[in-house]
């Protein structure tokens, strides 16, 4: 099936989607003197995604050095949107804590605020991860345990529901073992869907730009026809058409989503890729992931509680 939105969203890249009417919404059908109706009122429940299975709140780039008692510090606010929407399970895409993610600036900043959620916190490492003085990724290693390297290894999956879900450190997509990993574990998979995350984005249109090291990585997911991947790095928001490795447009291809925006100082735009659909920047929020058994759609929240973007809802391959 096309990996295409499913609320009629189209772009000049992508073919128009195709309305499906779920079995869930059969009820909504009804046949009066002859004719066949459709209840207006559930019209929504023809989207994939309408009715949520389970939530997931996504960001990267989060706790700066600075707490709650600073009207400037962001990340006691993102924090606050994450425990008003108690999601299942709370992705974050890199850059944790800032700047040199020591273990003590763990324990002072981003545990007092995101700390609140780690028992059902996912994380990857991203950059600021591996300036840590006493060795590379020792902080995040220290403050995490085992909910980071449940098998000794800074790369993991997970599954809920119907989604595989894929935790990459994208510091270290040179490394065989890693990339070894990910090809078993992508064809032991017997889920339908598949969602992969780390820190540095394949695609951005941010001051940081494309990061072309994930696009063997990229390639891989692909060709196991997974459906989403997440990224951070950039302190921007930003959301793409579906599209393979190499940039091209794919009906087929995976929607990437970039969110920086956990806490850290917000970045410029600087050269829009091709597929890039929105991009926000200068605000501050999570996004809201709502998973259905066959789909997926998302929301950016941002600290003031206003939606800023609205994905298309998408099915799985």
């Amino acid at each position: 099936m096309p990996h295409t939105p499913t609320d009629g969203t189209t772009n000049p890249r992508t073919p128009k989607a195709r309305w499906v009417i779920p079995a869930a919404a059969a009820t909504a059908l009804a046949t009066v003197g002859g004719l066949l109706l459709w209840s207006p009122a559930d019209e929504a429940d023809a989207s994939p995604s309408a009715k949520a299975a389970f939530t997931a709140v996504a960001a990267g780039d989060i706790a700066e050095q600075c707490t709650k008692s600073s009207s400037s510090c962001a990340h006691p606010k993102t924090a606050a949107l994450v425990q008003q929407i108690n999601p299942q399970f709370v992705l974050t895409m890199g850059d944790n804590q800032y700047d040199d993610a020591r273990l003590k600036d763990f324990q002072k900043y981003y545990a007092t605020t995101w700390g609140a959620f780690k028992d059902k916190t996912k994380p990857v490492p991203g950059n600021h991860e591996t300036y840590d003085p006493a060795g590379p990724l020792k902080g995040y290693k220290s403050y995490f345990g085992s909910v980071a390297y449940p098998n000794g290894k800074s790369y993991y999956s997970y599954d809920q529901g119907n989604w595989h879900f894929i935790a990459l450190d994208s510091n270290s997509f040179d490394d065989d073992a890693q990339i070894n990993w990910l090809k078993k574990d992508l064809a032991a998979n017997a889920k339908k869907c598949v969602a992969a995350y780390w820190h540095h984005p394949l695609f951005s249109s941010g001051e940081h730009g494309n990061n072309p090291v994930g696009r063997p990585v990229y390639k891989l997911l692909d060709d196991a026809k997974a459906e989403l991947v997440l990224g951070g790095h950039d302190h921007h928001y930003e959301r793409f058409a579906p599209q393979d490795a190499n940039g091209k447009a794919d009906s087929e291809g995976i929607v990437e989503l970039l969110a920086g925006t956990g806490g850290a100082n917000p970045y410029k735009i600087e050269e829009v890729q091709p597929n890039s659909q929105k991009r926000i920047t200068n605000t501050y929020g999570v996004v809201k992931l709502d998973f259905t058994d066959d789909g997926f759609s998302w929301k950016l929240i941002g600290t003031d509680g206003s939606t800023k973007d609205t994905s298309p809802s998408y099915s799985c391959h």
